[in-house]
């Protein structure tokens, strides 16, 4: 494209929900709830896993940083959302949704890890308890932890990178609520060919391989679990694995509907953002952070214990 065409961004407009006036103030009103529950449930789960010695575990580790990473995604694109709703500000800095995309990326990236770390984690506890204290030291469990979080923070440092150095023309609409990278990649006037190229390999490191290790550690635990012979300890065995693969299936289900579908097609073409691709990113942006401390932990009777050692403890004092 001609040189002279191109004019520089200094912010994107967020239509989020604009043609829907009528559902912007129930969408406002969900959204802060929602909101409130996930600052309120994943904050309730960090205190306890860091202050009651009970739940110093791998397990309740990994919990932590997931409760810790959904406060910080949530709280990257909710409050500007929230914001736009109320008071049909829908205006975001350059910077701004660099910043949005960055955080966006780095949280998904890293939860992916995570979940396939969390998985390796239940696989040796289930299916070699005798080395479970050995293979899954404090150092050990912590280093996999800081890898998630490295990685994760690399993976988005590339990819927001490659986005917002693309030439946009003038073109400063993005038909969604945030900053996200296939609704910001349609507004480019320049060849994207790159951009999709390491968002397939992305993919590949990101959501297939974390996939593949969640995948054959649970086989694995199934096939041990299946040998048991006591019915008590299959039962507490499934019971401990029944969260996991929960929040998988739906953490998995929503994003590989938002970023597993062929790039080629989806990036070209109009610049129409679907309505049922709203909802999915709504559902993988709020309600997915929202359920994790409830599937995981709310109704774990050790956190439970926890929390009511921990509000008995602020109550003597």
């Amino acid at each position: 494209m001609d040189e002279n065409n191109q004019t520089f961004v200094s912010e994107f407009l967020l239509l989020g929900l604009s043609g829907y006036p009528k559902t912007e103030s129930i969408y406002f009103a969900l959204v802060l709830a929602m909101y409130l529950v996930i600052l309120t449930g994943n904050g309730v789960l960090i205190i306890a896993s860091i202050f009651d010695a009970r739940l110093h575990t791998p397990m309740y580790f990994f919990l932590g940083n997931l409760s810790f990473l959904d406060i910080c995604y949530t709280t990257s694109s909710v409050p500007s959302t929230l914001v736009s709703l109320i008071s049909k500000k829908r205006n975001i800095s350059f910077s701004g949704c660099a910043v949005q995309m960055f955080f966006g990326f780095a949280m998904g990236s890293t939860e992916c890890l995570l979940l396939g770390m969390m998985a390796f984690d239940r696989y040796v506890a289930i299916c070699n308890p005798l080395r479970y204290s050995t293979v899954m030291s404090k150092r050990v469990y912590v280093s996999m932890a800081s890898v998630s979080w490295f990685s994760g923070g690399i993976n988005s440092v590339v990819q927001t990178s490659l986005a917002m150095q693309l030439p946009f023309c003038g073109n400063n609409v993005i038909n969604h609520f945030t900053c996200e990278v296939l609704a910001v990649l349609k507004l480019a006037c320049a060849d994207i060919s790159l951009n999709i190229i390491t968002m397939v390999i992305s993919n590949m490191a990101f959501l297939v391989l974390p996939l593949l290790v969640i995948f054959f550690s649970y086989m694995f635990i199934l096939y041990t679990i299946l040998r048991m012979n006591s019915a008590t300890g299959r039962k507490k065995a499934f019971s401990t694995c029944s969260a996991h693969l929960t929040v998988v299936v739906i953490f998995y289900g929503t994003i590989f509907s938002m970023y597993a579908k062929p790039k080629s097609q989806d990036l070209t073409g109009e610049n129409k953002f679907q309505t049922s691709d709203k909802i999915i990113s709504l559902f993988y942006g709020v309600v997915t952070p929202m359920l994790n401390p409830i599937i995981y932990s709310l109704r774990n009777k050790d956190v439970k214990a926890a929390v009511k050692y921990i509000l008995k403890q602020k109550h003597i004092k």
